[in-house]
């Protein structure tokens, strides 16, 4: 196994297991990077050169075959595991992640459901009831949690952050608009659709400028 990928390869690698996913749905058993490429609008250089780096996936000349890059896909990023889930704040935000239908699909289990607020704690969704989130080192414990979804009030968010990481999870999933402060061992993915939607901003009050001068560019 090489050394740790760089984020934006991992990033794109999901895109790849993505597309794969969907030709087998499809009933597509061979594909190539070229193909590849125009499905997923990356490179396909840059296609060959990611799955490169973790090793031979198909014959030159004969392109790929969808399963097996399917399953190595899966195994590079580590899917062929099942992970014990918890969602901390479960307000609304938090109740609609339970819901997601495809939640599952990958191996992400949920089984804990945490909450300060004594109306929710009881409250039961997904088949989970709510703990109380001052039960977390011992609820965490109990069910071998090993990620965290944060989906608390930007407030509360670090505070959230410092008693998972006092719990022993070393993976935080974070939808707070919040830069958390972790030590180094542990991994902090954000989820910020504001943010996106300030891109989007961005884009739109450029694009008059660079229609003006004649120039397309990328955003």
């Amino acid at each position: 196994m090489p050394d740790a990928a760089p984020p934006a390869t991992v990033s794109r690698l999901i895109t790849y297991l993505r597309t794969v996913s969907d030709l087998l749905e499809q009933g597509v058993s061979n594909t190539s990077s070229e193909a590849l490429a125009g499905a997923t609008h990356i490179s396909a250089f840059q296609i060959r050169k990611d799955l490169a780096y973790f090793g031979t996936f198909g014959t030159r000349g004969s392109g790929y075959d969808v399963q097996v890059v399917h399953d190595r896909l899966r195994e590079i990023l580590g899917l062929t595991a099942v992970y014990n889930v918890a969602i901390i704040g479960m307000g609304r935000l938090g109740q609609a992640i339970t819901d997601y239908p495809t939640f599952g699909e990958y191996g992400f289990r949920i089984r804990a459901l945490l909450d300060h607020d004594p109306a929710r704690i009881g409250q039961a969704f997904a088949d989970v009831t709510v703990s109380d989130s001052a039960d977390m080192a011992r609820v965490f414990r109990e069910r071998d949690i090993e990620m965290a979804l944060i989906t608390v009030p930007v407030h509360a968010a670090q505070a959230v952050a410092d008693q998972v990481v006092a719990s022993g999870v070393t993976a935080i999933l974070n939808f707070a608009p919040a830069v958390l402060s972790v030590p180094p061992d542990v991994a902090v993915e954000s989820v910020d659709f504001l943010a996106g939607l300030k891109r989007l901003s961005y884009h739109l009050r450029g694009l008059p400028v660079l229609r003006a001068s004649g120039r397309q560019q990328p955003v």
